[in-house]
Protein backbone atom coordinates (compact mmCIF):
# COMPACT_ATOMS: atom_id res chain seq x y z
CA UNK A 1 0.00 0.00 0.00
CA UNK A 2 2.66 2.32 0.73
CA UNK A 3 4.75 1.37 -2.18
CA UNK A 4 1.36 2.31 -4.16
CA UNK A 5 1.11 5.80 -2.81
CA UNK A 6 4.35 6.47 -3.38
CA UNK A 7 4.00 5.96 -7.31
CA UNK A 8 1.20 7.74 -7.41
CA UNK A 9 2.80 10.83 -5.67
CA UNK A 10 3.84 13.77 -7.94
CA UNK A 11 7.34 14.65 -8.20
CA UNK A 12 6.55 17.69 -5.46
CA UNK A 13 4.55 15.19 -3.23
CA UNK A 14 7.34 14.18 -0.96
CA UNK A 15 8.24 17.66 -0.46
CA UNK A 16 4.94 18.77 0.28
CA UNK A 17 4.21 15.28 2.54
CA UNK A 18 7.38 16.44 4.45
CA UNK A 19 6.08 20.00 5.02
CA UNK A 20 2.75 18.53 6.68
CA UNK A 21 4.67 16.31 8.87
CA UNK A 22 6.85 18.64 10.12
CA UNK A 23 3.97 21.42 10.64
CA UNK A 24 2.14 18.17 12.78
CA UNK A 25 5.29 18.22 14.66
CA UNK A 26 5.50 21.64 15.56
CA UNK A 27 2.28 21.76 16.33
CA UNK A 28 1.54 18.46 18.14
CA UNK A 29 2.73 19.69 21.81
CA UNK A 30 -0.05 22.33 21.81
CA UNK A 31 -2.18 19.68 21.73
CA UNK A 32 -0.73 17.86 24.94
CA UNK A 33 0.03 19.10 28.48
CA UNK A 34 2.81 20.79 29.33
CA UNK A 35 4.41 18.07 31.02
CA UNK A 36 2.86 14.17 30.68
CA UNK A 37 4.02 10.23 29.79
CA UNK A 38 3.19 11.63 25.69
CA UNK A 39 5.14 14.24 25.47
CA UNK A 40 7.93 12.12 27.32
CA UNK A 41 7.98 9.34 24.61
CA UNK A 42 7.90 11.90 22.03
CA UNK A 43 10.84 14.03 23.39
CA UNK A 44 13.00 10.25 23.70
CA UNK A 45 12.15 9.40 19.94
CA UNK A 46 13.01 12.08 18.86
CA UNK A 47 16.55 11.97 20.79
CA UNK A 48 16.83 8.67 19.55
CA UNK A 49 16.25 9.60 15.90
CA UNK A 50 19.21 11.01 15.90
CA UNK A 51 20.97 8.04 16.92
CA UNK A 52 19.24 5.74 14.63
CA UNK A 53 19.71 8.26 11.63
CA UNK A 54 23.26 8.42 12.77
CA UNK A 55 23.85 4.29 12.84
CA UNK A 56 21.81 4.34 9.52
CA UNK A 57 24.99 6.19 8.15
CA UNK A 58 27.20 3.59 8.84
CA UNK A 59 25.36 0.30 8.33
CA UNK A 60 22.47 1.38 5.86
CA UNK A 61 24.47 3.72 3.61
CA UNK A 62 28.14 2.37 4.10
CA UNK A 63 27.31 -1.46 5.09
CA UNK A 64 29.23 -1.54 8.01
CA UNK A 65 27.81 -3.37 10.64
CA UNK A 66 28.26 -1.73 14.05
CA UNK A 67 26.96 -3.33 17.30
CA UNK A 68 28.55 -1.27 19.27
CA UNK A 69 26.91 1.75 18.77
CA UNK A 70 26.12 2.64 22.51
CA UNK A 71 29.48 3.41 22.63
CA UNK A 72 29.00 6.82 21.16
CA UNK A 73 25.43 7.36 23.46
CA UNK A 74 28.35 6.81 26.55
CA UNK A 75 30.63 9.24 25.71
CA UNK A 76 28.02 12.30 24.38
CA UNK A 77 26.18 11.51 28.01
CA UNK A 78 29.29 11.73 29.98
CA UNK A 79 30.63 14.75 27.86
CA UNK A 80 27.56 16.11 29.61
CA UNK A 81 28.42 15.50 32.65
CA UNK A 82 31.77 16.27 32.25
CA UNK A 83 31.27 19.69 31.46
CA UNK A 84 28.01 20.45 32.39
CA UNK A 85 27.93 19.70 36.63
CA UNK A 86 29.42 19.69 40.17
CA UNK A 87 31.13 15.86 38.99
CA UNK A 88 34.26 17.90 39.20
CA UNK A 89 33.42 20.32 42.19
CA UNK A 90 37.37 20.96 43.18
CA UNK A 91 37.57 22.63 40.08
CA UNK A 92 35.51 26.07 39.01
CA UNK A 93 35.05 26.95 35.62
CA UNK A 94 31.75 27.98 33.89
CA UNK A 95 31.08 29.45 29.99
CA UNK A 96 28.17 30.39 29.09
CA UNK A 97 25.49 29.95 31.57
CA UNK A 98 23.22 31.33 33.44
CA UNK A 99 23.71 33.67 36.50
CA UNK A 100 22.40 30.89 38.91
CA UNK A 101 24.45 27.64 37.58
CA UNK A 102 27.49 30.60 37.39
CA UNK A 103 27.88 30.06 41.13
CA UNK A 104 28.07 26.32 41.66
CA UNK A 105 31.35 24.86 42.07
CA UNK A 106 32.30 22.23 39.25
CA UNK A 107 32.72 22.55 35.50
CA UNK A 108 29.69 24.22 33.53
CA UNK A 109 29.48 24.82 30.12
CA UNK A 110 26.49 25.84 27.99
CA UNK A 111 25.04 23.16 25.86
CA UNK A 112 25.43 24.08 22.46
CA UNK A 113 29.01 24.31 23.48
CA UNK A 114 28.80 20.91 24.90
CA UNK A 115 27.42 19.17 22.14
CA UNK A 116 29.98 20.52 20.10
CA UNK A 117 32.27 18.96 21.75
CA UNK A 118 30.50 16.04 22.68
CA UNK A 119 29.94 15.04 18.41
CA UNK A 120 33.96 15.66 18.07
CA UNK A 121 34.90 13.42 20.94
CA UNK A 122 32.63 10.81 18.60
CA UNK A 123 33.85 11.77 15.83
CA UNK A 124 36.90 10.59 16.62
CA UNK A 125 36.25 7.74 18.71
CA UNK A 126 34.47 6.56 15.50
CA UNK A 127 37.75 7.03 13.45
CA UNK A 128 39.46 5.24 16.03
CA UNK A 129 37.23 2.17 16.06
CA UNK A 130 36.93 2.16 12.55
CA UNK A 131 40.88 2.07 11.95
CA UNK A 132 40.98 -1.89 13.09
CA UNK A 133 38.18 -2.61 10.70
CA UNK A 134 39.66 -1.50 7.10
CA UNK A 135 40.87 -4.97 6.37
CA UNK A 136 37.71 -6.70 7.59
CA UNK A 137 34.02 -7.62 6.29
CA UNK A 138 30.61 -8.89 7.34
CA UNK A 139 30.80 -10.58 10.85
CA UNK A 140 34.29 -9.79 11.55
CA UNK A 141 33.10 -5.96 11.44
CA UNK A 142 30.39 -6.92 13.87
CA UNK A 143 33.26 -8.35 16.10
CA UNK A 144 34.85 -5.35 16.58
CA UNK A 145 32.58 -3.25 17.07
CA UNK A 146 31.05 -5.33 19.70
CA UNK A 147 34.02 -5.38 21.49
CA UNK A 148 34.80 -1.59 21.08
CA UNK A 149 31.14 -1.23 22.92
CA UNK A 150 31.87 -3.22 25.98
CA UNK A 151 34.97 -1.76 26.33
CA UNK A 152 33.19 1.43 27.15
CA UNK A 153 30.61 -0.03 29.03
CA UNK A 154 33.11 -1.51 31.40
CA UNK A 155 35.21 1.58 31.42
CA UNK A 156 32.07 3.36 32.64
CA UNK A 157 31.32 0.58 34.92
CA UNK A 158 35.01 0.98 36.58
CA UNK A 159 35.96 4.45 35.79
CA UNK A 160 35.64 5.93 39.48
CA UNK A 161 38.83 4.23 39.95
CA UNK A 162 40.20 5.59 36.99
CA UNK A 163 42.50 8.94 37.45
CA UNK A 164 43.86 10.08 34.20
CA UNK A 165 43.95 13.98 35.01
CA UNK A 166 45.01 13.65 38.97
CA UNK A 167 43.88 12.13 41.91
CA UNK A 168 40.99 14.58 42.25
CA UNK A 169 39.41 13.64 38.70
CA UNK A 170 38.31 10.14 38.05
CA UNK A 171 36.92 9.17 35.14
CA UNK A 172 33.53 8.45 35.80
CA UNK A 173 31.38 7.62 38.75
CA UNK A 174 30.87 3.95 37.69
CA UNK A 175 27.15 3.18 38.53
CA UNK A 176 26.63 5.76 41.03
CA UNK A 177 26.40 8.12 38.18
CA UNK A 178 26.97 11.99 37.55
CA UNK A 179 23.93 13.29 38.78
CA UNK A 180 22.65 16.05 38.62
CA UNK A 181 23.29 17.55 35.12
CA UNK A 182 22.77 21.31 34.28
CA UNK A 183 19.92 21.62 32.87
CA UNK A 184 19.70 23.19 28.90
CA UNK A 185 20.20 27.11 29.10
CA UNK A 186 19.75 28.18 25.40
CA UNK A 187 19.94 31.64 24.61
CA UNK A 188 17.10 34.24 24.64
CA UNK A 189 15.45 31.34 26.42
CA UNK A 190 14.50 30.43 30.17
CA UNK A 191 16.74 27.33 31.23
CA UNK A 192 14.65 24.58 30.86
CA UNK A 193 13.10 21.99 33.44
CA UNK A 194 11.13 19.06 33.83
CA UNK A 195 8.31 20.06 34.37
CA UNK A 196 7.54 21.71 31.01
CA UNK A 197 8.79 18.75 28.48
CA UNK A 198 7.62 21.39 25.29
CA UNK A 199 11.08 23.06 24.98
CA UNK A 200 12.89 19.95 25.39
CA UNK A 201 10.95 18.49 22.54
CA UNK A 202 11.38 21.37 19.89
CA UNK A 203 15.44 21.08 20.76
CA UNK A 204 14.81 17.60 19.84
CA UNK A 205 13.17 18.49 16.82
CA UNK A 206 15.72 20.59 15.97
CA UNK A 207 18.72 18.16 16.51
CA UNK A 208 16.27 15.66 14.14
CA UNK A 209 15.71 18.85 11.18
CA UNK A 210 19.62 19.15 11.66
CA UNK A 211 21.12 15.21 11.21
CA UNK A 212 17.99 14.91 8.73
CA UNK A 213 19.84 17.93 6.27
CA UNK A 214 22.70 16.39 6.86
CA UNK A 215 21.54 13.12 5.94
CA UNK A 216 20.00 13.65 2.90
CA UNK A 217 22.42 16.13 1.69
CA UNK A 218 25.74 13.59 2.20
CA UNK A 219 23.17 10.77 1.00
CA UNK A 220 22.91 12.93 -2.23
CA UNK A 221 26.73 13.91 -2.73
CA UNK A 222 29.61 12.02 -3.83
CA UNK A 223 30.77 10.93 -0.55
CA UNK A 224 27.58 9.41 -0.44
CA UNK A 225 27.23 7.60 -3.48
CA UNK A 226 30.54 5.90 -2.62
CA UNK A 227 28.95 4.96 0.97
CA UNK A 228 26.47 2.98 -1.85
CA UNK A 229 28.96 1.66 -3.91
CA UNK A 230 30.62 0.14 -0.53
CA UNK A 231 28.03 -1.17 0.66
CA UNK A 232 26.88 -3.02 -2.75
CA UNK A 233 30.40 -4.55 -3.50
CA UNK A 234 33.99 -3.43 -2.17
CA UNK A 235 35.88 -5.05 -4.13
CA UNK A 236 34.47 -3.02 -7.20
CA UNK A 237 34.27 0.12 -5.74
CA UNK A 238 37.39 -0.07 -5.01
CA UNK A 239 38.45 -1.22 -8.54
CA UNK A 240 36.19 1.73 -9.74
CA UNK A 241 38.84 4.21 -7.87
CA UNK A 242 36.36 4.59 -3.94
CA UNK A 243 38.87 5.36 -1.63
CA UNK A 244 38.19 2.38 1.29
CA UNK A 245 39.98 3.76 3.99
CA UNK A 246 38.48 7.65 3.71
CA UNK A 247 35.23 6.27 2.82
CA UNK A 248 34.86 3.92 5.35
CA UNK A 249 36.32 6.33 8.10
CA UNK A 250 33.58 9.38 6.87
CA UNK A 251 30.77 6.78 7.57
CA UNK A 252 32.02 5.69 11.73
CA UNK A 253 32.98 9.40 11.98
CA UNK A 254 29.48 10.94 10.68
CA UNK A 255 27.56 8.12 12.62
CA UNK A 256 29.22 8.60 15.82
CA UNK A 257 28.96 11.96 15.77
CA UNK A 258 25.04 11.89 15.80
CA UNK A 259 25.17 9.15 18.39
CA UNK A 260 27.38 12.04 20.73
CA UNK A 261 24.88 14.47 19.80
CA UNK A 262 21.89 12.69 20.84
CA UNK A 263 24.09 11.65 23.83
CA UNK A 264 24.18 14.84 25.04
CA UNK A 265 21.20 16.28 24.61
CA UNK A 266 19.97 12.68 26.88
CA UNK A 267 22.26 13.45 29.38
CA UNK A 268 20.72 16.67 30.06
CA UNK A 269 17.46 15.44 29.75
CA UNK A 270 17.32 12.29 31.94
CA UNK A 271 19.93 14.74 34.63
CA UNK A 272 22.02 11.80 35.28
CA UNK A 273 24.67 9.74 33.43
CA UNK A 274 24.59 6.45 35.05
CA UNK A 275 27.01 3.07 33.56
CA UNK A 276 23.94 0.85 33.79
CA UNK A 277 22.58 2.84 30.80
CA UNK A 278 25.19 1.66 28.06
CA UNK A 279 24.66 -2.15 27.75
CA UNK A 280 24.78 -3.69 24.95
CA UNK A 281 20.73 -4.23 24.70
CA UNK A 282 21.05 -0.88 23.63
CA UNK A 283 23.02 -0.92 20.86
CA UNK A 284 20.41 -4.14 19.23
CA UNK A 285 17.55 -0.91 20.23
CA UNK A 286 18.83 1.38 17.49
CA UNK A 287 19.79 -1.15 15.23
CA UNK A 288 16.71 -2.74 15.11
CA UNK A 289 14.72 0.54 14.71
CA UNK A 290 17.07 1.06 11.42
CA UNK A 291 15.65 -2.95 9.99
CA UNK A 292 11.87 -2.15 11.21
CA UNK A 293 11.77 1.06 9.31
CA UNK A 294 14.38 0.01 6.16
CA UNK A 295 17.66 -0.36 6.01
CA UNK A 296 18.99 2.97 4.09
CA UNK A 297 16.07 4.59 3.92
CA UNK A 298 16.22 8.12 5.93
CA UNK A 299 12.50 8.39 6.52
CA UNK A 300 12.01 4.69 7.61
CA UNK A 301 14.76 4.93 10.31
CA UNK A 302 12.60 8.15 11.49
CA UNK A 303 9.30 5.93 11.44
CA UNK A 304 11.22 2.67 12.99
CA UNK A 305 12.64 5.13 15.50
CA UNK A 306 8.98 6.88 16.70
CA UNK A 307 7.11 2.91 16.56
CA UNK A 308 9.82 1.03 18.75
CA UNK A 309 9.84 3.81 21.25
CA UNK A 310 6.14 3.94 21.76
CA UNK A 311 6.12 0.11 21.63
CA UNK A 312 8.82 0.04 24.40
CA UNK A 313 7.70 3.69 26.65
CA UNK A 314 4.19 3.19 25.85
CA UNK A 315 2.45 0.44 24.59
CA UNK A 316 4.26 -2.80 26.63
CA UNK A 317 4.64 -0.71 29.80
CA UNK A 318 0.61 0.60 29.85
CA UNK A 319 -1.49 -0.27 27.72
CA UNK A 320 -0.73 -4.48 27.24
CA UNK A 321 1.26 -4.87 30.34
CA UNK A 322 -1.56 -6.36 32.13
CA UNK A 323 -3.05 -8.62 29.19
CA UNK A 324 -1.23 -11.91 29.84
CA UNK A 325 -2.78 -11.67 33.43
CA UNK A 326 -6.59 -12.09 31.78
CA UNK A 327 -5.61 -14.93 30.45
CA UNK A 328 -4.14 -16.29 33.79
CA UNK A 329 -0.62 -16.16 32.89
CA UNK A 330 1.15 -14.66 36.20
CA UNK A 331 3.72 -12.43 34.18
CA UNK A 332 3.84 -9.02 32.41
CA UNK A 333 4.85 -7.94 29.15
CA UNK A 334 7.51 -5.43 30.44
CA UNK A 335 9.45 -8.99 30.91
CA UNK A 336 9.71 -10.29 27.45
CA UNK A 337 10.23 -7.24 26.13
CA UNK A 338 13.01 -8.07 23.79
CA UNK A 339 11.31 -11.22 22.91
CA UNK A 340 8.51 -8.85 21.48
CA UNK A 341 11.05 -6.91 19.57
CA UNK A 342 12.82 -10.11 18.13
CA UNK A 343 9.32 -11.38 17.13
CA UNK A 344 8.70 -8.05 15.41
CA UNK A 345 11.50 -8.11 13.46
CA UNK A 346 11.15 -11.70 12.32
CA UNK A 347 7.70 -10.85 11.34
CA UNK A 348 9.05 -7.78 9.09
CA UNK A 349 11.87 -10.20 7.68
CA UNK A 350 8.84 -12.32 6.41
CA UNK A 351 6.22 -10.12 5.71
CA UNK A 352 8.47 -7.27 4.69
CA UNK A 353 12.31 -7.31 4.17
CA UNK A 354 12.42 -3.90 2.90
CA UNK A 355 10.99 -2.27 5.86
CA UNK A 356 8.65 -0.25 6.65
CA UNK A 357 9.39 2.65 4.21
CA UNK A 358 11.94 1.26 2.22
CA UNK A 359 14.82 2.21 0.38
CA UNK A 360 14.07 2.78 -3.46
CA UNK A 361 17.47 0.40 -4.50
CA UNK A 362 16.38 -2.62 -1.43
CA UNK A 363 12.79 -2.08 -2.24
CA UNK A 364 13.80 -3.59 -6.06
CA UNK A 365 16.22 -5.77 -4.54
CA UNK A 366 13.80 -7.39 -2.47
CA UNK A 367 10.38 -6.76 -3.71
CA UNK A 368 10.51 -6.75 -7.39
CA UNK A 369 13.53 -9.13 -7.78
CA UNK A 370 15.93 -6.74 -9.61
CA UNK A 371 19.51 -8.76 -10.35
CA UNK A 372 17.75 -12.16 -9.74
CA UNK A 373 17.90 -13.10 -13.33
CA UNK A 374 21.65 -12.48 -13.77
CA UNK A 375 22.01 -14.49 -10.53
CA UNK A 376 20.44 -17.35 -12.32
CA UNK A 377 22.24 -16.98 -15.38
CA UNK A 378 25.70 -17.04 -13.36
CA UNK A 379 24.44 -20.05 -11.38
CA UNK A 380 23.22 -21.90 -14.67
CA UNK A 381 26.43 -21.22 -16.54
CA UNK A 382 28.59 -22.38 -13.10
Amino acid sequence: MINDLRARMPPWGSKVAFVLVLAFAIILPFTQQQANTFMNNCVLSLAYMVMALGLNVVVGFAGLLDLGYVAFFAIGAYTTGWFSSGFYANKSLHVGVSHFINNLPGIHFNWLIVVVIAAALCALAGILIGLPTLRLRGDYIAIVTLAFGEIIRVFAINGDELHPFGKNYPLTAGRQGITPIDQLDLPFLQPFNQLNLRPWYWTALGMVLVVLFVNVRVRDSRLGRAWIALREDEVAAASMGVPLVKTKLMAYATGAACGGISGAFLGAYLNTVNADQFAFAFSIYVLAMIILGGLGSIWGVCAGAVVLTFINYYFIPNTFNTLPGKFGLHFNLTDLSFGIFGFLLVIMMVLRPEGLIPERRRQLELAEGVGVEDAQLETTGA
